[in-house]
């Protein structure tokens, strides 16, 4: 896209209240990070603050808002760097989570930092000590001020798996000039889905930089597995369970509901218990002594052996719970928070249940539905009926269990496409040789 001359009266005014609002901003972002363990000197980071040296030669930026993103994006900059052997790339997210997670699953050549602030003073600070040759954006984190001084510093920008939620479409709808104007620091745009191509083409995107491009969360990188862990863990779940996973407020409640009346039925089940924020731990240990069910911590390293449930309540071990449970039913799908990608459990065949809100994955969920990798539920009473459906049926799990196993292979040549693009679009073509003077 051609970066317009001007920034729009919008932005202006965003960027006067963003100043002022640093102080207070800084000051919640530092109490949450240290409520999360964060050393005070990474706290800077959010600030501008490098705690690490930037590595010489070439750096591509990856910027993602969190855990989801961040992960989706691991199988992304894995194969950038392998087609650039001497680069390195620079990771920033905004969460602690985020952190943890990459700490284990970087690949070579590539460190994390937390991302600036989105105010004058941090990004300068960060662009001044990183000065990255080029930035990929992930998803939907499209913070004005970064993008702007990010075109402005020279480097050429990118946002791949681009998705505008129903929300925030209607209300980038109201300031559809500074959108077009934010859009247009891109020199390339690939969406996720169908809908948000079509909701940019309908803001004014620039159609012949926009177009759709695969989902980066079916290219996802499994997460990692302990080999001895699993073994001792498949010793202490040698009965029938099932797993729930990445559960947000309320669903809880609605898992141990399903869980109880589906233990009528097949007794002795288990239940492993994944929250996607493990902060949580104790609100849910509560809801699952209130059922009256026997409990077990992870985070307190206490055995799973003879606990009716399970509380994984870590960060950085979906592929050890993934790669044990026989069947998971993925929140943030009871709850109205959009679902999460089934494309994980997919990494491992995984069968999948799910709930009736998955707007972030609409057109993943109906090719997994479609498929028979995963199955709609619509409340607590379906799910357990479920649960007990499929684990007293081993041909009809291993059914979904294969069809999720092909889902989730063949996407090997669209990575290297999608890398292969990016290296494209984001490297200056190299200057002529002018040949011998004289």
């Amino acid at each position: 896209m051609t970066t317009q001359a001007r920034p729009t009266p919008f932005y202006h005014l965003y960027a006067v209240l963003a100043s002022l609002a640093t102080p207070l901003a800084w000051r919640r972002v530092r109490a949450k990070l240290t409520a999360e363990g964060i050393a005070p000197e990474r706290q800077g980071e959010r600030m501008g603050r490098a705690t690490r040296a930037r590595p010489e030669g070439q750096l591509f930026w990856f910027h993602a808002a969190s855990v989801g993103e961040s992960v989706s994006a691991l199988a992304l900059i894995e194969k950038v760097l392998e087609l650039a052997p001497e680069a390195h790339a620079l990771v920033t997210t905004g969460t602690a989570g985020s952190a943890q997670v990459l700490a284990g699953r970087l690949p070579k050549r590539a460190i994390h930092q937390f991302a600036p602030l989105d105010t004058a003073r941090a990004l300068r600070r960060f662009f001044r000590h990183w000065h990255p040759d080029a930035g990929i954006f992930v998803e939907s984190e499209l913070w004005p001020q970064m993008i702007v001084q990010a075109r402005a510093s020279g480097m050429r920008l990118a946002l791949v798996n681009a998705r505008l939620s129903k929300s925030s479409l209607k209300n980038w709808r109201r300031f559809d000039e500074t959108f077009r104007f934010l859009l247009s620091q891109f020199t390339l745009v690939r969406t996720q889905d169908r809908a948000t191509l079509e909701a940019l083409n309908e803001l004014g995107a620039d159609r012949q930089s926009v177009a759709q491009g695969p989902n980066l969360k079916a290219m996802i990188a499994p997460p990692p597995v302990d080999a001895a862990t699993l073994a001792e863990l498949r010793t202490a779940f040698d009965g029938p369970f099932w797993a729930a996973a990445a559960t947000h407020p309320g669903e809880e409640a609605e898992v141990l509901r399903a869980h109880v009346a589906a233990r009528a039925a097949l007794p002795g089940l288990r239940l492993l218990l994944i929250p996607r924020h493990p902060t949580r731990a104790a609100e849910i240990a509560a809801l699952v002594r209130a059922e009256g069910l026997s409990l077990a911590q992870r985070s307190a390293k206490e055995a799973p052996r003879g606990a009716e449930v399970y509380l994984a309540d870590t960060l950085g071990e979906m592929g050890l719970w993934y790669e044990l449970t026989p069947l998971v039913f993925v929140g943030g799908s009871f709850a109205r928070v959009g679902g999460h990608t089934p494309y994980e459990p997919a990494c491992f065949a995984t069968p999948v249940l799910h709930g009736p809100h998955y707007e972030n994955f609409s057109e993943v969920y109906a090719t997994f539905d479609a498929s028979g990798a995963a199955r709609e539920v619509a409340d607590a009473s379906e799910l357990g009926r479920e649960v007990v459906r499929l684990l007293s049926d081993p041909a009809a799990l291993q059914q979904m269990s294969e069809a999720a196993a092909t889902l989730s292979r063949g996407h090997g040549s669209q990575l290297t496409r999608v890398a292969e693009e990016l290296l494209d679009a984001l490297t200056p073509a190299p200057l002529p040789d002018a040949g011998p003077l004289g």
